[in-house]
């Protein structure tokens, strides 16, 4: 879908630039036929209806080409070096039938070049130089040979101007294409640095919102994300929120070394990130302290969540420590549309105290103690 998109741009700036080339041809054509009624053009009127005729058939040729997209296939699809050329052509053929007016027409042979000064690469732009030079000097030395030149003197003078200037066009044309180039290095070195700086951004923002030792949420992350959830709630929705506390955690620290706590944090981590669902929000609120966030879960389903998450941390084994005993205590609460988070948090905690006060490794609702 976005490759035909792609093509379709591509297309309309080509037809936009084939409008350009043949405004030029019409305009060009009007000229044409002005210096034949005026006595400049040596041409019958027959030749100049068939000529016509056939410069407007060309050009149509080139807009079926266009419309049909066969020109996509080909290695340059705007053909600019075969617009040009057709251009050229006709110009030469212009050139052979002018008399004094030559001068004033050699004009074209530079706007149809410069049609090709960004596209056409160093060796096809030289290509169409020396196709002019050679094409209008083969005119003026085949009149000269049939001493069909009017004025020679003049005649070598506009093949003089017409080397000089079809010279300094083609400088110009490699001097531009080598700005062009340099540039677009600047953008691609530019568009890597740019690519280097969003990577950047991202590990920063991750290190922002990551608790570096577990690899959860952090506490300013997680605040953010449940605030989110809860601007986005709708009505009947009901989400659940759990304060977890590990057991006796300091005990751990004070007889097993800090180590052996930081693995247990670990631990838990990799377990409660196994018991929950895609979508529910746990976080390192600080310390051996832990919170997660449930959307769209009921009573039934958040205790039933904690629950299991409590059993799963009794069965912990920690290789190469004999830590025993693991256990967690958990506090619930619910959240409807309209409540406060903090209000909430603060009633999970609550719960937790409840359930730690009342021997640890338990599960205690708020719920439970309004009912109470």
């Amino acid at each position: 879908m976005n490759q035909r998109l792609t093509h379709n741009a591509i297309q309309r700036l080509l037809l936009k630039r084939f409008a350009l080339a043949a405004g030029t041809y019409a305009l060009a054509l009007l000229l044409v036929w002005l210096a034949f009624f005026t006595g400049h053009y040596d041409d019958s009127l027959v030749g100049m209806v068939v000529g016509s005729g056939l410069l407007v058939f060309s050009q149509g040729v080139l807009l079926a080409v266009f419309y049909s997209g066969t020109n996509l296939r080909c290695s340059d699809p705007s053909l600019t070096e075969v617009q040009i050329m057709l251009g050229l052509g006709w110009q030469t053929w212009l050139i052979a039938h002018l008399d004094e007016a030559r001068g004033a027409f050699l004009v074209f042979y530079l706007l149809i070049l410069l049609f090709g000064l960004f596209h056409l690469s160093r060796t096809a732009f030289l290509r169409c130089a020396l196709f002019v030079f050679f094409s209008f000097s083969a005119i003026t030395l085949w009149e000269g040979y049939h001493f069909q030149q009017p004025n020679p003197t003049l005649a070598l003078l506009q093949v003089c101007v017409l080397l000089v200037v079809l010279g300094w066009l083609v400088i110009y044309a490699r001097y531009v294409q080598l700005s062009r180039q340099r540039m677009r290095q600047r953008r691609f070195a530019l568009q890597a640095h740019q690519d280097t700086l969003r990577g950047m951004m991202r590990q920063l923002e991750g290190l922002v919102a990551t608790d570096e030792l577990t690899g959860l949420f952090n506490r300013r992350h997680f605040l953010r994300l449940a605030s989110r959830e809860l601007s986005a709630m709708e009505i009947g929705v009901v989400h659940g929120l759990a304060l977890i506390d590990l057991d006796h955690f300091k005990r751990i620290n004070d007889v097993h070394g800090h180590a052996a706590g930081d693995q247990v944090l670990q631990a838990f981590a990799g377990v409660a990130t196994a018991c929950l669902r895609d979508g529910d929000i746990l976080a390192r609120y600080g310390g051996e302290e832990f919170v997660v966030l449930l959307p769209d879960c009921d009573a039934e389903r958040l205790t039933a969540c904690c629950e299991r998450l409590r059993i799963a941390f009794m069965d912990v084994e920690l290789v190469g420590l004999d830590v025993c005993h693991l256990s967690l205590s958990a506090g619930m609460t619910l959240l409807e549309l309209g409540d406060d988070l903090d209000h909430a948090l603060h009633s999970a905690d609550q719960a937790l105290y409840r359930a730690k006060r009342d021997g640890r490794n338990r599960c205690a609702a708020a719920w439970e103690n309004v009912d109470a």
